[in-house]
């Protein structure tokens, strides 16, 4: 009899710590689902950020000492693009003018139209120009791709 109840007991300890890992595990997988889809339809820049507005920097240049870089974005998805290349001969200033459009994600944009490098990563008060393919620029001159507020 005893070890009957001694049995019973062991095998009540085994079952509740096993359902009590599951359910923390499942408790788990749910916070993380909800937090995922929460983050994808949610807060992203084009509805958190106030992303109108002159964005200006110096770009990097291969063949000159930067690329003065104004880019002005209006509402209704509309830019202003205005380069010019510093230290070369001819200080003529390009504009490029057209629509952007966002990417799904909701934090890149890209402006229709312009030519070279034209996606830029939206963020608190800057744009980040991105390479050919979309991508952060990862070396030693990735914080000279900004243009500031």
């Amino acid at each position: 009899m005893k070890i009957n109840l001694i049995l019973s007991l062991l095998a009540a300890l085994v079952w509740s710590c096993g359902s009590s890992s599951t359910r923390q595990s499942d408790t788990a997988t749910a916070s993380t689902d909800t937090i995922s889809v929460g983050a994808n339809n949610s807060h992203n820049a084009r509805n958190s950020l106030d992303y109108e507005g002159t964005y200006t920097g110096i770009l990097p240049c291969a063949d000159c000492q930067g690329i003065e870089t104004e880019i002005r974005l209006y509402a209704g998805n509309s830019f202003v693009k205005k380069t010019r290349y510093l230290g070369k001969n001819d200080p003529q200033v390009f504009e490029t003018t057209g629509a952007f459009t966002w990417n799904k994600a909701g934090n890149t944009i890209i402006l229709e139209g312009a030519e070279g490098a034209n996606q830029y990563l939206v963020g608190e008060n800057t744009l980040t120009q991105l390479d050919q393919q979309g991508n952060k620029v990862t070396s030693q001159l990735a914080d000279r791709y900004v243009l500031k507020k």
